[in-house]
């Protein structure tokens, strides 16, 4: 007997047997069993997912006589034993007629086709037409075949199959019981290959099934004509060398090496694996894409690892890479992926393109942007211990420095201190001159000079009455001149005029007999703010420590002395201190992020612990936070609250804000306001 096709040998029998369409399956099977048949079906579909096998299967089901001869006798579970089962496998049943609409299109076909409908079937229940491809009619042959579609006669049942339903008229889709086929996922078409495989006593690798599933783009008949192309060129064997060969495609394993070159921080490394791929003649902008698409799934691993597919068999892999990057670094690395895609029609060449763009991603990783006189290049992960040994005025940004213990004027958290400017400089020795200073012995200021020797008083006096809620200085011959008025500030305050001002300030107690006060250089020039805020802190770097322990209450303490800064801070903020037994620190983390979690940020709350003096192996878990306990980030919030809704009380009751209410009908927004020294907490 000659040979057999495997796509043609392991077709489906059953709807039992039926692989991947178990939607299909479920309805038309109820319908069977309830006898509620329609007249007319529709299967569409790409090439190869079983639209015609489904049919024959429905064919079977209405024509098998194991139960009968009756209509009762209609099953969903073919025998293929009795002649009619066995006729229709074997493509010689009389009553199923099968028809190529690609060649016959005319209408004189449809109606010769048409004229037999009314007889009744010569050896079966019901006499069905089979008509694939059925797009390809003309819209004649559709117009001929509408009326017998709507209304055929009870023994006549319609099975059409297309690949593409669009180019089929609203009237024939409307008299059609529609059902779509979905495509088949690589992880259905391996285990069926395996399946198909040890039954014919065939050796395989399951790393060559993931290429011909792969390869196979969703269409299992794809797959089976693949394998038997696989094992004549593997001379009886599927291989992964050979299926590799035979497909003509890129090892994923070298798209796996340039990852990992990348979770290195590599470029040397980076560019040997790109010299390697070359010899062999690849496509450089499959493999770009080969690698977006691998970024694409190591996000996926980091917020879901349980969503992650098995597409290419190296889903162990992938959960592996993944804890080697943070979630910044994967974003960026995608989006720098995307984009060097559309530019590789600019480039000189395509390999050109590709070293290009992953160079690209290392140069920008999100770590702060490097000095180049501190920075050596190839860049290289670099510990954070390294940079933490560089002076302040070498250290990155976002990195803090300890400051001395008796020493004022502490920098915001988490930002390296500024070298003071030249109007900061002279501040101190202005603040000890005499009550009524002269225009020379006072700096000049960055805004506009002053115009008379008491210009310096009358700036602090309207600084006052503009924002009557901050904390002003006691002493005017102290302060300093304010910066322009920002943008935000409340139309109230900004609509005050020079002699309402000085009335309200000659007015306000307390401004001339307060104890003078020594204005700090962050009132001056504000630290960037953090992106959670907390309480300007405290001068003591290290946190308090009870009986050798951390306790959480030392942890809120000295949080802000820590010096984290970016998602590293957002994680530890939503900590709190579970257990300390002088060796082991664990910390609970908040459920809903424990996406962020990744053992870079770990390592640098480790490393900013042991740089405040708790040397401790760092554990973090996360788990439901008791009620009671209130976590950086929780109490940073309630204090902000807390100070908004003060500034917000004292601009209600300023007698001004209410003149400005009550004469122009001013409203205040309470989200504008903000709170005095919000700028420099951080």
């Amino acid at each position: 007997m000659s040979y057999q096709v495997l796509a043609r040998k392991w077709r489906p029998r059953t709807f039992h047997e039926l692989v991947g369409q178990e939607h299909v399956q479920r309805a038309l099977v109820n319908a069977l069993d309830q006898g509620r048949l329609h007249h007319a079906y529709l299967f569409t579909g790409t090439r190869g997912v079983g639209k015609t096998t489904l049919a024959r299967i429905l064919a079977k089901c209405l024509n098998c006589t194991a139960g009968g001869p009756g209509d009762e006798a209609v099953t969903s579970q073919p025998c293929g034993q009795c002649s009619n089962c066995q006729a229709i496998d074997q493509g010689r049943f009389v009553d199923l007629l099968e028809v190529d609409a690609a060649s016959r299109t005319k209408v004189e076909d449809t109606r010769e086709l048409l004229d037999n409908v009314q007889y009744a079937p010569t050896q079966g229940r019901y006499k069905v037409y089979l008509i694939d491809e059925v797009h390809m009619l003309s819209t004649s042959s559709f117009n001929a075949l509408l009326k017998t579609l709507e209304e055929p006669p009870p023994h006549v049942k319609f099975l059409l199959a297309t690949t593409d339903p669009q180019k089929l008229p609203p009237t024939v889709l409307s008299r059609c019981l529609q059902f779509t086929l979905k495509h088949m996922p690589p992880e259905r078409i391996v285990g069926h290959l395996s399946m198909v495989l040890e039954a014919e006593s065939v050796p395989f690798e399951e790393s060559a099934l993931w290429l011909l599933g792969k390869a196979a783009e969703g269409s299992m008949r794809d797959a089976m004509s693949l394998t038997d192309q696989a094992i004549a060129f593997g001379q009886g064997e599927v291989r992964h060398g050979d299926v590799a060969a035979m497909l003509g495609t890129l090892d994923h394993r070298h798209v796996l090496a340039l990852i990992e070159a990348l979770a290195e921080a590599d470029a040397a490394r980076l560019l040997a694996e790109i010299a390697a791929l070359a010899e062999q003649g690849p496509d450089f902008a499959a493999v770009l894409d080969d690698v977006t698409a691998i970024l694409h799934r190591l996000a996926i691993a980091q917020m879901v690892p349980d969503a992650l597919d098995n597409g290419h068999g190296d889903r162990d892999d992938l959960l592996a890479l993944a804890a080697r990057f943070t979630a910044e670094d994967i974003q960026l690395y995608y989006q720098i992926g995307v984009q060097g895609r559309g530019d590789m029609g600019h480039a000189p060449d395509l390999r050109t393109a590709l070293e290009m763009t992953l160079l690209r991603m290392l140069a920008f990783r999100p770590q702060g942007v490097p000095r180049p006189a501190k920075t050596p290049l190839p860049m290289r992960g670099e510990s954070r211990s390294e940079s933490g040994g560089e002076s302040s005025g070498g250290t990155p940004s976002g990195e803090s420095s300890a400051a001395p213990a008796g020493e004022e004027n502490t920098p915001a958290s988490g930002e390296a201190p500024e070298p003071p400017s030249e109007e900061e400089s002279a501040r101190p020795s202005a603040s000890t001159t005499a009550p009524d200073p002269t225009p020379e012995a006072v700096p000049e200021p960055a805004v506009e000079p002053p115009e008379s020797p008491e210009a310096p008083r009358e700036a602090s006096l309207q600084q006052a009455s503009t924002l009557p809620w901050e904390d002003m200085p006691a002493n005017p011959e102290t302060s300093v001149e304010p910066a322009p008025a920002e943008p935000e500030e409340s139309v109230e305050a900004q609509a005050l005029e020079p002699d309402e001002v000085a009335s309200f300030v000659a007015s306000a107690p307390g401004i001339d007999s307060a104890p003078p006060l020594e204005v700090a250089p962050e009132a001056v020039e504000p630290a960037p703010a953090e992106a959670i805020e907390a309480e300007p802190p405290t001068p003591a770097a290290e946190p308090v420590v009870a009986g050798g322990a951390l306790t959480h209450d030392a942890w809120l303490a000295s949080f802000d002395t820590l010096g984290l800064s970016g998602l590293t801070r957002n994680l530890a903020a939503h900590c709190m201190v579970e257990h300390d037994d002088g060796e082991v620190l664990q910390l609970r983390l908040d459920p809903s992020q424990a996406a962020m979690q990744a053992e870079v940020h770990v390592e640098r709350i480790r490393e900013a612990l042991a740089g405040a003096g708790v040397e401790r192996r760092l554990v973090i878990s996360d788990g439901e936070l008791p009620e009671s306990v209130e976590t950086p980030k929780q109490r940073a919030d309630r204090l902000a609250a807390e100070r908004h809704a003060q500034a917000v009380d004292a601009l209600k009751a300023d007698p001004h804000v209410k003149q400005l209410q009550q004469a122009f009908g001013a409203r205040l927004v309470e989200a504008s306001v903000k709170p005095s020294g919000e700028h420099a907490r951080g």
